[in-house]
């Protein structure tokens, strides 16, 4: 059994967990962003109960943890086994979705995921990242700009990285998570019920 690698994956897991959202809306406005809003720990929701400034700081901290991650594992494991880098990737979000800290009920991966994508293949990551603004920016509904961008994200694999085998079955189990993750939201974008970011409250 290959001992580096495993311990890599499972700390990238335990530092998927950290609940980062619940840290900074606790330090900065006196809020759980599980018992506010929509109950989620990530961005959006911490957006809309705690303000822009731990939004954004939950944003940066839930996507700085995918990229470490894979960073982390590139320096013990070495860049020779890019496998393992979406291995290590997916540790990382399912950490986020099923936090060991949080009774495995955590937030919906797009930001962790996002973090991991740019710190495997950069390119793909920013183009990934530039999807989910636009979307975001044109519908104003965060869900939404996330369902969209992962609906594609195996295309790009495709088309931007066509020998990469194992980023594409990464592809694959990630957008699946996330769309399973956004069933509700969907439910909600199709009744015409779904928050857009103009009603979110941003003090």
């Amino acid at each position: 059994m290959n001992w580096p690698v495993l311990s890599v994956v499972v700390a990238a897991y335990i530092l998927g967990s950290v609940p980062i959202g619940i840290l900074v809306s606790r330090v900065w406005a006196g809020i759980d962003p599980r018992h506010a809003g929509s109950g989620n720990i990530g961005f959006t929701n911490v957006l809309r109960v705690a303000g822009t400034v731990p939004g954004l700081m939950t944003l940066l901290g839930d996507m700085g943890k995918g990229a470490l991650a894979v960073l982390a594992a590139r320096m013990v494991i070495g860049d020779t086994d890019l496998m393992w880098e979406p291995a290590v990737g997916l540790a990382a979000i399912l950490g986020h979705i099923f936090p060991v800290f949080l009774g495995f009920k955590g937030g919906k991966g797009v930001a962790t995921a996002l973090g991991v994508i740019l710190a495997i293949d950069p390119l793909l990551g920013g183009v990934l990242v530039l999807i989910w603004t636009l979307a975001a920016a044109l519908w104003r509904t965060s869900s939404l700009a996330a369902i969209v961008a992962f609906a594609v994200f195996p295309l790009l694999v495709v088309l931007l990285e066509p020998e990469a085998r194992w980023m594409l079955i990464f592809s694959m189990i990630v957008t699946a998570l996330i769309e399973f993750r956004h069933k509700g939201n969907m439910r909600r974008l199709f009744a015409g019920n779904e928050p857009k970011f103009g009603r979110f409250h941003v003090g």
